[in-house]
């Protein structure tokens, strides 16, 4: 066995930093600590760490920026007694047209993420600014970007050119896809690495699908940003384009405006009237019409992607579900699947209502398409590529669900 090092993965939001420490070496990631800084910018944030099942911190305190809150990430492990590690992963969600796969960074990496930031502005400039406190905290610490939309640089021309004029495409206007570390944990984890025509569904506050054959995506729900694909938490989904030109010229809306509507205040959210949290919608939906309607129609979307996806492959042997919702909203699985299995998705109601957190089977037996739930680890998969980067190479061990 070769000789482990301690891999430090970063999940930077604007309001949180999540952060899991992994021991690796050529053939596993063991996962050491898992831990949190929440509320940052606010006046009472909170971090937190466990070890294993036990939460061995647990502190509230205010963290103005992201390099405050990476400080306090830094003295919290070294109160569990980790000095430093010996390298850091960061999940980017968009490396725009100039980064497509995961890359260690230096100079030139971390000048074309500020030149992506407008492909993701709610998610890129939170990630440069930990990558950058990481550099004064750390300078001799190597650094890798791992790359949500790296997954889906398989997707054929076809699928990801926009039907828009030929120099937007030039210029980077196209199909990237995300959530792909979540795809790739997931066919890592299937028996034959995604080779039979399977449909990913990451079903969370942000959600997505992918089309998977031969182990590689060939098409995916969201598109130039992660605003587009099915109804979210607080996220539109595709929309007709003329809504916005409507509510640009009729309405007076800004670009800022039309932002904040998007990507914060439509989704369930904008439904429901009251939350984008799946759990909290399902609890109220007994005696709130609208919450049970935001609901249906998050089912609904659901739906139509998943035919969409079928039509891309030609068939489907698999359906997996991961993601807060995919793992843990038996009732919206019931409801996705449930008017589809004429086309092959049938659910066994007692496998898929088990309240179990392992990889599991919950289709019937005589199911034409094998549904499956998986829970994701994009953790594992930042500190997997890290350590390749790195400089050494991974054997990733196969699990069947």
């Amino acid at each position: 066995m070769s000789e482990r090092i301690q891999i430090l993965s970063i999940n930077s939001g604007s309001s949180s930093i999540k952060f899991a420490l992994f021991a690796c070496d050529t053939r596993q990631e063991e996962e050491q600590l898992v831990g949190a800084v929440e509320r940052i910018g606010q006046s009472a944030g909170r971090i937190w760490l466990e070890q294993g099942s036990q939460r061995v911190l647990d502190r509230i305190q205010a963290f103005p920026n992201q390099a405050a809150a990476l400080q306090a990430v830094v003295h919290a492990l070294s109160e569990v007694g980790v000095q430093h590690p010996d390298g850091i992963g960061h999940r980017i969600v968009a490396g725009g047209p100039q980064q497509r796969q995961h890359v260690r960074i230096d100079a030139q990496v971390l000048a074309d993420l500020r030149k992506a930031l407008p492909f993701a502005p709610l998610h890129l400039p939170a990630e440069i600014a930990v990558i950058e406190a990481i550099q004064q905290l750390w300078p001799d610490k190597g650094q890798v970007a791992c790359l949500d939309t790296a997954f889906h640089g398989s997707i054929p021309e076809l699928a990801a050119r926009l039907p828009l004029p030929r120099n937007l495409w030039q210029e980077g206007v196209r199909k990237y896809g995300f959530h792909g570390l979540s795809y790739e944990y997931i066919v890592s984890r299937l028996p034959d690495q995604g080779k039979a025509p399977t449909i990913i569904a990451h079903l969370g506050n942000g959600a997505s699908m992918a089309a998977v054959a031969h182990g590689r995506c060939m098409d995916t729900t969201m598109g130039l940003t992660p605003t587009g694909g099915l109804v979210m938490g607080t996220r539109s989904g595709d929309l007709d384009p003329g809504i916005l030109l409507y509510l640009m010229a009729e309405k007076g809306y800004t670009a800022v405006q039309l932002e904040r509507l998007l990507n914060h205040l439509s989704g369930l959210l904008g439904v429901s009237a009251s939350s984008g949290d799946m759990q909290i919608l399902l609890q109220q939906r007994a005696e709130n019409p609208h919450a049970e309607q935001a609901i249906d129609i998050f089912a609904y979307s659901a739906r139509k992607y998943l035919g969409s996806l079928m039509a891309v492959l030609g068939e489907v042997q698999r359906l997996v579900f991961t993601g807060g919702i995919g793992e843990h909203a038996a009732a919206v699985r019931w409801a996705i699947c449930r008017p589809l299995e004429a086309l092959g998705f049938r659910l066994d109601p007692e496998k898929n209502a088990a309240p179990s957190q392992e990889a599991r089977c919950i289709s019937r037996a005589e199911s034409p398409i094998e549904v499956l739930v998986i829970p994701t680890d994009e953790d594992r998969m930042i500190a997997r590529h890290t350590h390749r980067l790195l400089g050494m190479t991974h054997l990733p061990a196969t699990h069947s669900p």
